[in-house]
Parts: structure tokens; sequence; C-alpha cells
């Protein structure tokens, strides 16, 4: 191309940009932004976030058309009243891993990969500048009941960005101690039973060991292996409990729905566990925090494996399910919590390619393609309902997730 016509092309494109950046910059003034101190609308006393790690807007179909047919009902999180969708880069990398994601949203700013609420820029091991509590953290100090509820293991860096600081998510030792010594999270339910009992050759990269369990039996923890137990603890209507269902992860959900011998009857399942949670928690007077997290959708998109992928995004959904239904029992509960549902990140780079000359059926798994075993940079949707959704309901940040709970926070 003559350098001539390249120049003038090149002109006209930066003369486009221009009006368009000018063009944004003047409506921005009309965007809702997050409540202030003074702001009139409903605060929130709970705060319940739901997240599907790794999942994209495809998974959802995926699992949509699997359960109910290309015409059938939408997913219990599709019918939320506010849609919006969120940037997930981290500050070292356009494409975000789950512990920069998640302290994204557990803090409010941009974490490098691999932090955990903690940023590292020394990489001397230690947190610079002292971290800021996280929304979980605010809650606790509020005096609301807190809660994590994952199938990966409790320790895994979701989870941990909410209740924890440390450099790297591979400090699971170290972050189980902290849920137990330092921060006191009333429900933790999971797997991941080999990081709060170590000893000294099974150190983690903090070089943390010890028996956590123990310590969490002498601060009042209800400990529990089974759902039976995990049933009892509830009944007798205890506050503090410590599940651990599992050595590492959970049994899959995809176990549950063809079962095999792997299939675990003992280990609850997330909305079993999802139930559990919200029965303690809601004995707060003050209100609740709470952390439910389908960790294995991005196991199974890391693995390319389309039916494992399907069995745990529906089994996520049944636990929207358990959520919207305890909220639809009270008036006053839809009035004062506060629901959001989104992804960290987008695994796999998912995508359905259809069926050419045919429509899918229920039970069809469609055909598809990925271009990753890793995950993507793509934006990921964020389903919400209650006093601060109507903040969430545009193009977003994932750090805007936390500005907006702080702000509705009761």
């Amino acid at each position: 191309m003559p350098r001539k016509l390249f120049a003038t092309k090149k002109l006209l494109l930066l003369s486009l940009f221009s009006t368009i950046l000018l063009l944004s910059f003047s409506g921005w003034a009309d965007r809702k932004d997050p409540p202030g101190k003074s702001d009139p609308h409903p605060k929130a006393k709970n705060i319940i976030f739901m997240i599907g790690d790794g999942m994209g807007l495809a998974h959802v179909i995926a699992a949509r058309i699997f359960k109910n047919g290309p015409d059938g009902e939408s997913l219990h999180l599709e019918t939320l009243p506010t849609l919006g969708y969120q940037r997930t880069h981290s500050a070292s990398d356009s494409l975000t891993d789950s512990a920069a994601a998640a302290s994204a949203w557990a803090n409010g700013e941009k974490f490098n990969n691999g932090e955990v609420s903690c940023h590292d820029d020394d990489q001397d091991g230690r947190c610079a500048p002292a971290p800021s509590p996280t929304i979980l953290e605010i809650a606790k100090a509020k005096g609301k009941a807190t809660g994590l509820v994952v199938t990966s293991t409790v320790t895994h860096a979701t989870p941990a960005a909410f209740g924890s600081h440390v450099p790297s998510r591979r400090c699971e030792n170290e972050i189980a101690r902290q849920y137990i010594q330092g921060t006191e999270v009333d429900v933790i339910l999971g797997g991941g039973r080999k990081k709060f009992k170590s000893t000294g050759k099974q150190a983690d990269e903090c070089g943390t060991f010890g028996d956590f369990i123990a310590d969490a039996e002498r601060k009042g923890y209800q400990i529990v292996y089974t759902k039976k137990a995990l049933d009892a603890v509830v009944a007798k209507r205890s506050r503090k409990i410590l599940g651990l269902f599992a050595p590492k992860g959970k049994t899959p959900e995809l176990f549950r729905l063809y079962p095999t011998e792997h299939y675990q009857t003992e280990e609850p399942t997330l909305p079993q566990m999802t139930a559990a949670a919200l029965e303690i928690v809601e004995r707060d007077e003050n209100g609740f925090f709470l952390l439910v997290e389908g960790s294995q959708i991005d196991w199974a998109s890391h693995r390319n494996d389309v039916a494992y992928l399907i069995g745990e995004t529906l089994a996520f959904d049944e636990s929207v399910k358990v959520v919207l239904d305890w909220i639809n029992e009270k008036p006053n509960r839809r009035q004062n919590t506060l629901v959001v549902i989104s992804a960290d990140h987008e695994t796999g780079g998912f995508a359905i390619s259809g069926a050419k000359g045919e429509k899918y059926k229920r039970g069809d798994v469609v055909a598809h393609g990925w271009t990753s075993t890793g995950h993507t940079a793509e934006d990921t949707v964020i389903w919400s309902q209650g006093p601060g959704s109507q903040y969430l309901g545009r193009a977003l940040d994932n750090t805007d997730l936390y500005k907006v709970m702080l702000k509705v926070m009761k």
C-alpha cells in the first residue's frame, strides 16, 4: 500500500476513534454509578455471591439445551431480572486466573495472577502494603455471619480470596490456618481435608503446616465429613461448621447424573451444601455474606470434557434454585437480599457450533468446539437481583462488583 494512502487511512481511523471516544464520554454523566452514603435505595442485609468458575455463556446454553431442549425453560440463573457483564483481566495479564479475579471481587482492585488478596510486588512472599479487609471480612466486622461453599478444596483460589491474604494461591495450608485462626469464617463446606491437617513434610509454599482441624474444634467449630453428619449439626442449630467432604476436590456432579463406582453417596451435593449453609447463616440477626462456587465447571473445561461441564453447570444451577426458593419463602428476604451470579473468567473457549439441518432436543449434547485448555479473555455475564442489582446491569469491570456490594451492604 502506498505510504500516502496508508497515512490517510490511519488519520481516518484516528478521527473515527476520537469521535467515538467523545460520544462515549458525553454520555458518561447519565450512567448510574454505585450509590453514595445518601443513596435512598434499600440496603442489603444479606449478600449471596454465586460463582460458576470458568463458566461462559455457551456453558449455560449447552446445559439448558441438555436439560430442557432448545424451546424449554430457562435455567434458574437465567431468571434473575438484571443482566450485565464484566471485564476480567488481571493486573499482570489479559488472561486472569481465579486468584486474581476473585481478589478483584473481594477487594475492589486488580491483582497479579496467583496473588490472593495480597500484593506481592517485591516477590518477597509478603503482602505489601498491608492488605485491606475483603468484603467477607467487612461483613464479619459488621457482625454478619459468613460462609464459603465450594466443590473444590475450600482453600482453592476463589474462596481463599475472600477469607485470607497470601502471596501465592499455592499456600493452601496457610489459607486453611487463616480461615480458622484469623478470619474465623462461620461456615466452610467443600473438599480439602489434606490442607487442614499436614506435617512438616507437607508444608506449603508459605512454609505452613499443622493440625487446623484441632484448632477449629478448640474454637467451637463442629467438624463434619459426611452429609449425614452435616444434617445432624444443622438440626442442632450449630453456628460454626467446618465440613470437609473429600481429601481434595469433591466428587464431580457428573457421577450424580450418571452413577458409577466413583459415586460417593456420603458426600453432600452442592445444592445440599448450599441449603445447609443458608439454614445456618440466616440465624444471624445482622444478616450474612455467603459465597457459593461451582468450582469444577472450570476443571471440566480445562479437560475439554463437555459431559463433565454440563453436569457441573446443572448442579450449580440447582444451587441457584435453592437460593431463589429460600428467598421466595418470605417477602422480607427478597427485600433484604442481594444475589449476584457470575464467573471469574471463561475456560476452554467453549463454543456451540450448532446442528445444521436438524434441531436439538432435550438430552442432546450440543455440537461444540474448544479453542483452548486454559482460560480465555472474554467478558463474563452477571445475573443479579435485589438491593444494589440496579447498578450491575451494564458493562463493568470485575472490581466494580466489590464497590457495589460494599456500598449497599447494610
